[in-house]
Order: structure tokens, then C-alpha cells, then sequence
């Protein structure tokens, strides 16, 4: 009986050691071994064993991480409040100084990115915030990364999702938005306009030279008109068929 209890307590106790021993690593995971409190290397995907009670596994995903932002209160360079939430996409490229350079490399570089958020946008109109924001995503993104290189944490992209502004200022923006369209409409017509002008010139000093241009497109005219269904019929006579009549009617006068 008491080879028995024996048996079950050894197979129990190997079993407890073989547990600890025995470690499987995700395919996209590290493990960081820390023996007797001193790192002892780093384990790749598979089984893995350790020392029992004596070593320590840390396992580090080394998958694309994705830190959510949420809203922030930003007060661009001109002096206007809006609310900015972004998101940030990273990755362990070194699981050893990620475990020991850092506590939480996902909460440091959660509030890292809240603070360069503020700080950058800080130093841009919002114009720019919002016509420039890939330039802006860029900056951010090379300041946090700079921040977490020696983690062995890289920052691989920053993106603003949405800018919230108030609402008296989005209706100052739609009406700037429309007088500005507006605008843009009336010098487009001007040009039209003007650049009509131009050509009836040019047409007019050319006909000037040849008066058979003249008597050509009167031809035209008629031309244009028969085709339509009209009954009104416009003969164009030049000018200077009745001279002869007017300055005859004046002697006339003259005479009486």
C-alpha cells in the first residue's frame, strides 16, 4: 500500500516537473528565458524545454500590434480646438529589449503616442491638419519609433482616423467652402467672357481684310436660318448699298 501512495506521488511530482519543463512556443511568438533572474537567451517557435522552477519564460508576440488612440483635445498653431484619434501599428523587433528595456512596451508606446499627437498637431494650422495629413501620419510616426528603437519595438505606420471639429466652425467652414466656389465660378465665366472678346476681335480684323469673309458668312446666316423651322426669314443687307439713296436725300433737303 505505501509503494502505491509512493508511486502516485512520484508520478504526480514528474508530472508537475514535466509541465514546467515542457514549453510550447506559438509559430508567431518568442520566448525570453530568464534563468535564476538572468536572461539566458531567447527561444524560437516549437517545444521548448526549461529548467523547472528555476528558469522563466516570458513569450512575446511578434505579430503587428495595433494601439488604438482614442479622441484627444488638440489646440492647433491657429488657435482652434478639435478632437484627434489615430491608431498605431508596431512590432517586437527584438523580444529581449522588449522584456527588459521596458515594463509594457504597449502601454509606454500607447502614452508616447498620445503625447507626440498633441505635440505635433500643436505646431500646425488646421488647414494643414487636414489637407496634409499624410505628412503629418509621417512625422508622428518617426518621432514615436525613434522613441521605442531601443525597446527593439518599430513603428511601422501612424494614420489620424477622424478630426472632430465644433459645430459653429463647421458652419463657418461650409460657408467659407461655398463663397470660395462661388468665387472661382464668376472668374471663370470673366474668362470666358473675356477670351469671347478676343476672338470676336481677332474674327472682326480679319474680315476687315477680306470683305468677301464678310458676304461668306452672311451666305452662312441664311444658310443656318433656312434650316430651322421658321417663318421669319432675316436677309442681312450691307450698308453701304444705300449710301448712294442717303447721301442723295441729303442733297435734297438741301436743295429745298
Amino acid at each position: 500500500m505505501n509503494g502505491i501512495v509512493i508511486g502516485v506521488i512520484v508520478a504526480i511530482a514528474a508530472l508537475i516537473v514535466l509541465t514546467a519543463a515542457v514549453k510550447i512556443v506559438q509559430q508567431y511568438e518568442l520566448g525570453v528565458v530568464f534563468r535564476l533572474g538572468r536572461f539566458a537567451g531567447t527561444r524560437k517557435p516549437g517545444i521548448r524545454l526549461i529548467i523547472p522552477f528555476i528558469d522563466r519564460m516570458n513569450k512575446i508576440d511578434i505579430r503587428v500590434i495595433t494601439v488604438d488612440v482614442p479622441s484627444q483635445e488638440v489646440i492647433t498653431k491657429d488657435n482652434v480646438t478639435a478632437s484627434v484619434n489615430a491608431v498605431v501599428f508596431l512590432r517586437v523587433m527584438n523580444a529581449e529589449r522588449a522584456v527588459i528595456e521596458v515594463f509594457d512596451f504597449r502601454k509606454t508606446t500607447f502614452q508616447m503616442a498620445q503625447t507626440t499627437l498633441r505635440s505635433v498637431l500643436g505646431q500646425h494650422d488646421l488647414d494643414e491638419l487636414l489637407a496634409e495629413r499624410d505628412k503629418l501620419n509621417e512625422k508622428i510616426r518617426s518621432i514615436i519609433d525613434e522613441a521605442t528603437d531601443p525597446w527593439g519595438v518599430k513603428v511601422t505606420a501612424v494614420e489620424i482616423k477622424d478630426v472632430q471639429l465644433a459645430e459653429n466652425l463647421k458652419r463657418s467652414m461650409a460657408a467659407q467652402a461655398e463663397a470660395e466656389r462661388a468665387r472661382r465660378g464668376k472668374v471663370i465665366h470673366a474668362d470666358g467672357e473675356y477670351q469671347a472678346a478676343r476672338r470676336l476681335v481677332d474674327a472682326a480684323e480679319m474680315m476687315s481684310h477680306q470683305p468677301m469673309a464678310l458676304q461668306l458668312r452672311y451666305l452662312q446666316t441664311l444658310s443656318d436660318i433656312s434650316e430651322e423651322n421658321s417663318s421669319t426669314v432675316v436677309f442681312p443687307l450691307p450698308v453701304d448699298l444705300l449710301t448712294p439713296f442717303i447721301d442723295k436725300a441729303k442733297v435734297d433737303k438741301q436743295r429745298e
